[in-house]
């Protein structure tokens, strides 16, 4: 059963960077929106995120769940070594959630909505950012549970420059998967190549995001390289993430909007992969050369088996419910002619 509560987590981890990226997405598309076309975005994003909205925390608080009831340890130097980075992307996700019902559903329109609309934007570019810096401080071996000191215990545990490259690679991720998203709510031409536009925009800075994390994983000796290049199930995931780049690049003059969505979340999917195959089961890499493993720091026996059957029970109802969820906010799509 341990394994079970394993690929929970694993898939978990996996929805939150898809649904909630294209969530955070969103807000950050906006962001980078010139100020005459942010009305047409913020409509067009009302329509498309009406499903990811209502249910994308869920995964995060699946997460927390399985390493706090399962792997409480682990789940210990997480809240106590990153608490700060934590804190603050989860500030970000309750700024982010209350700017967005305000100034959607607010009765009186004043000054306030620009107050609203520039905590959304920005919140929705910060908490991916620490999103990112998490998970990049999480295998950087940098947190050290023998520091004598506050900045060695709580700062620089994640304060460097592979966690900050990291972090800018998922903001751009989001930015991505947003666009790619919205692609398929456009309501017109116009606005379907404006937002053609921003995914490509969001991919190339992905890409180069992406160099940027390797280039740093190199200063701060990382094995980033030999984590995607050294065995062969990192050689085909990005094989396979690269050839999804070019099959994505060619259909964005077609209708076929649910493929580019596939084909999105595949690239997120192999990436995930490459960054969690090489160390597994290890999931946190300790500055004194120590892991915390999922095998070896799981919870009790009894607990481990009442958690998976939990998760198994609540997907069961969960799933069909949001994959209703999201097939009953789906406008029917109408053919777009030139």
């Amino acid at each position: 059963m341990l394994y079970v509560v394993m690929i929970f987590l694993w898939m978990a981890i996996l929805l939150y960077l898809l649904l909630g990226g294209a969530d955070f997405g969103a807000g950050i598309l906006e962001l980078f929106t010139s100020y005459p076309n942010k009305s047409k975005t913020r409509k067009t994003m009302y329509r498309a995120i009406g499903p990811v909205w209502e249910a994308n925390h869920m995964w995060l608080i699946i997460t927390i769940v399985i390493l706090f009831v399962g792997f409480p340890n682990i789940y210990t130097t997480m809240s106590v070594y990153v608490h700060i980075p934590l804190v603050l992307m989860l500030l970000g996700i309750i700024a982010r959630g209350t700017a967005f019902t305000f100034r959607h559903y607010d009765a009186v329109k004043d000054d306030m909505q620009k107050v609203y609309n520039k905590i959304f934007v920005y919140s929705s570019f910060i908490t991916p950012l620490f999103l990112g810096i998490i998970a990049g401080s999480t295998v950087a071996r940098r947190i050290d549970t023998e520091a004598s000191n506050f900045l060695d215990a709580y700062v620089f545990s994640w304060l460097h420059w592979f966690s900050i490259t990291v972090g800018l690679f998922t903001v751009a991720i989001c930015g991505f998967l947003a666009a790619i998203f919205i692609i398929g709510q456009t309501e017109n031409l116009e606005e379907r190549i404006r937002f053609i536009r921003k995914a490509k925009t969001f991919n190339i800075a992905a890409i180069l995001c992406g160099g940027l994390v390797f280039l740093a994983s190199l200063y701060e000796k990382i094995p980033l390289l030999d984590w995607v290049f050294g065995n062969s199930v990192g050689i085909t995931a990005f094989s396979l993430a690269t050839v999804s780049v070019v099959i994505l690049w060619n259909l964005w003059n077609t209708d076929k909007t649910n493929l580019m969505r596939v084909l999105a979340g595949f690239q997120i999917t192999m990436i995930l992969l490459i960054t969690t195959w090489k160390h597994y089961p290890n999931i946190i890499l300790l500055k004194n050369g120590s892991s915390l493993s999922l095998l070896e720091e799981q919870g009790n026996a009894k607990t481990i088996d009442a958690l998976a059957w939990a998760l198994i029970a609540g997907s069961i109802f969960i799933l069909p419910a949001l994959v209703y969820l999201i097939y009953s906010f789906q406008k029917p799509k109408e053919k777009i002619i030139s």
